[in-house]
């Protein structure tokens, strides 16, 4: 049987966010400050918790930016409570495929069959997830930055999506303040990361070898291209842990030199020094 996708009614159907963290929290801020009943499953009360206080401490200021109003944010008690009636899935877990395949295995079983499951990853392909998945029509990319400090978010076919499930969001990505872009075709590291993270390898490098100070190098990164935040600020703010994560992904897909993954993860990683979330990173000593 062919089915075919109809777009979802947005506005009697949460968003649903899987995971509370850093990034799963800020998408908790933006779809419900347009209005959008938005529901988080964070398995650790203590995440759950703190995602609720930054949208609390956070959601004024961006209803201004988009000229809406404050949704409703729903901890969930269950993933079945969470999606089973979302018009829309955003996992934003750990960067680890042993987590995300059977996760969306979960989330094709419960689930509506016109809901969109999208995958936060920055670094892997949603293709590579969907192998417990059997109505792959509606896996997509949705890979968000830093938002409301950044807000372009990549979409990304899964190689099986619906078309019309890419056109849908990016439609509906635009009036809670996000600027939707399609990446074309399927591309590890999506458009903006295969250049970012060059941009982070040279950087660690540079640090490595004793050439510059991570202040050094955010200051002429803002100086000369007019930044408000500098390339080792971002790494500590994204966390080094997943940097390390990401970074470690390119090297074996695409066969890259390790050039500082040991380094990073000796030095930081190890420590606990992971940036904004420990407190201490590549700003602020190692």
């Amino acid at each position: 049987m062919v089915y075919t996708w109809t777009a979802p009614d947005v506005t009697k159907r949460p968003v649903a966010i899987i995971g509370g963290g850093v990034l799963g929290r800020r998408l908790c801020l933006m779809w419900s400050c347009a209005g959008n009943e938005v529901v988080l499953y964070e398995r650790i009360p203590e995440v759950a918790a703190a995602a609720v206080a930054y949208v609390d401490e956070n959601i004024q200021i961006q209803i201004d930016v988009v000229k809406g109003k404050r949704g409703i944010l729903r901890l969930a008690s269950s993933m079945e409570d969470a999606v089973s009636n979302a018009w829309m899935v955003i996992e934003a877990v750990p960067e680890r495929l042993e987590i995300k395949i059977p996760l969306f295995g979960e989330l094709d079983r419960l689930t509506k069959p016109d809901c969109i499951l999208a995958t936060n990853s920055s670094s892997y392909k949603s293709s590579q997830m969907i192998e417990q998945v059997e109505r792959k029509y509606r896996v997509c990319n949705t890979h968000y930055f830093m938002p409301p400090a950044m807000n372009p978010v990549e979409i990304m076919s899964c190689g099986h999506t619906d078309m019309a499930v890419v056109e849908h969001l990016l439609k509906v990505a635009k009036p809670v303040g996000f600027l939707p872009i399609h990446a074309r075709k399927e591309s590890t590291g999506f458009i903006f990361n295969r250049i970012w993270a060059a941009m982070k390898r040279e950087s660690l490098l540079v640090i490595k070898d004793g050439v510059a100070t991570p202040e050094d190098i955010d200051l002429m990164f803002k100086e000369n291209f007019g930044a408000n935040i500098g390339i080792c600020e971002l790494m500590d703010t994204v966390g080094l842990d997943t940097v390390y994560n990401i970074e470690k992904h390119y090297v074996e897909e695409r066969h890259l030199e390790p050039t500082t993954l040991d380094w990073l993860k000796e030095t930081y990683v190890d420590k606990g020094n992971l940036g904004h979330k420990s407190g201490k990173g590549l700003l602020g000593g190692n």
